[in-house]
């Protein structure tokens, strides 16, 4: 089971998986109402690596991004819920509303975000590769999102 950690300490443990020889993976979202697209695609995730740590969208950031009514679920439970799943080493919260600063301070071997970003563009790329990082997409589970799973339970008599 995995921690939810401080910005500080997130740096801490990146520098252990790289002084150890692993391959440090992260990944970013706001994971509001955890499904299991959301624990296919972090399996993966971490299959690219030894260590897997995921920044969480603060509920600010969450509100800018998603719009009015989110996130259902606060930053910190979100972090919590994550942290316990397998997969992940470590969660953290960030509350801008790109990874940027994150992934500067953390700098991960490996980035990794969701298949709908191949038709679009990802902010973090140019950051991440600046370093010499490498940007992978995972397929999203079909059927499978948030926003699905919202229209779902909204349209229940």
């Amino acid at each position: 089971m995995g921690s939810v950690l401080s910005w500080n300490d997130s740096l801490h443990l990146a520098d252990h998986v790289r002084d150890n020889g692993g391959v440090l993976v992260f990944t970013n979202g706001h994971f509001d109402l955890l499904h299991v697209g959301h624990l296919d695609y972090l399996e993966k995730a971490r299959a690219l690596g030894g260590a897997l740590i995921v920044g969480v969208n603060g509920d600010g950031s969450s509100g800018r991004l998603k719009g009015s009514g989110r996130p259902l679920v606060p930053a910190d439970e979100r972090a919590r819920l994550l942290a316990a799943l397998q997969p992940v080493t470590a969660a953290v919260i960030f509350d801008d509303d790109t990874a940027d600063r994150l992934i500067a301070a953390l700098k991960p071997d490996i980035y990794v975000k969701g298949g709908d970003y191949r038709d679009k563009p990802l902010p973090e790329r140019a950051l991440v590769e600046s370093y010499g990082g490498c940007v992978v997409l995972i397929d999203y589970l079909p059927g499978h999102s948030t926003s699905d799973l919202i229209r779902r339970v909204r349209a229940l008599p």
